[in-house]
């Protein structure tokens, strides 16, 4: 056998055994929904919606802003009943109050009870020039250290805003660059596609900090109103980067509605990621 060959037959079986251990990796990230996917069945019966999130597979979910005004005993029985179900909170989304010095401790209780790992800033609120990003970095930099001895973790959700230029640079680039490596750096990819910023070297940039993606799809026709699997975004690229480079601990589906019905949407989705990821 020649040395060419011997070089190629090996390259051959090393990539074949990278791809079949990001598959086996792939297989052992947990998959959450983000509940405002399903916000209208939530609001109208949330015991029901979370049975059935947790009837369809999914693994966990997210809770977002709303949750902040669950008195603790109301936070208790939600902590019973995802136990029962078998599912967790993985982390909850929060707007600008939950990081008040009235606001982080609050937030930190619910996040307790209900056993959620990450209080993540779903939305910085009004935010005035690249200094005022990097006062949102000092925020989530005092957040982490106020949450850090309880086993709480913070972070930073993007959305578009988030990777518009402000004076040549992304909002997200300052966050990323000013704030401790443990923050977060919660990848909404949507948004990431839309704004044409390409998400695997986002992830390669970030080492260690993409601890969860909101695997939201997005379509140059039909925009966020489109089914996972059927936009534009590499999902498999996407994951196996954010599991190698990442850190990538969970997913979690999110969907700002499609032409199915909530529950069905959010059924569909995780049907599709099963086969396409796994």
């Amino acid at each position: 056998m020649s040395v060419l060959r011997q070089t190629r037959r090996s390259f051959l079986a090393a990539s074949a055994a990278s791809l079949a251990f990001a598959a086996k990796k792939n297989k052992a990230i947990p998959v959450g929904l983000e509940l405002f996917s399903v916000r209208n069945e939530l609001k109208k019966d949330a015991t029901a919606t979370l049975r059935a999130v947790s009837k369809m597979g999914y693994a966990g979910v997210e809770f977002f802003s709303p949750y902040f005004d669950w008195t603790p005993e109301y936070a208790k029985e939600t902590r019973k009943l995802l136990d029962d179900l078998g599912i967790r909170c993985f982390s909850t989304h929060n707007g600008p109050k939950s990081f008040t010095a009235d606001g982080l401790p609050r937030a930190m209780e619910l996040n307790q009870i209900i056993g959620s790992k990450f209080v993540i800033m779903a939305s910085a609120g009004r935010v005035e020039g690249l200094d005022g990003w990097k006062g949102v970095a000092e925020t989530l930099n005092h957040a982490a250290d106020q949450l850090k001895p309880s086993g709480l973790r913070t972070g930073y959700h993007n959305h578009q805003l988030e990777l518009t230029p402000v004076d040549g640079k992304l909002p997200m680039e300052v966050l990323a660059a000013d704030t401790a490596k443990d923050v977060v750096l919660q990848m909404d990819v949507g948004p990431f596609l839309e704004m044409k910023v390409d998400p695997v070297a986002w992830i390669h940039k970030n080492p260690d900090r993409i601890r969860s993606i909101h695997a939201k799809e997005w379509s140059p026709d039909t925009g966020y109103k489109v089914i996972f699997g059927e936009g534009v975004a590499p999902w498999r690229k996407i994951i196996d980067a954010a599991v190698k480079t990442g850190g990538l601990e969970y997913v979690l589906i999110e969907q700002e509605g499609s032409r199915f019905p909530e529950l069905e949407t959010a059924e569909r989705c995780l049907s599709a990621y099963k086969k396409i990821v796994r």
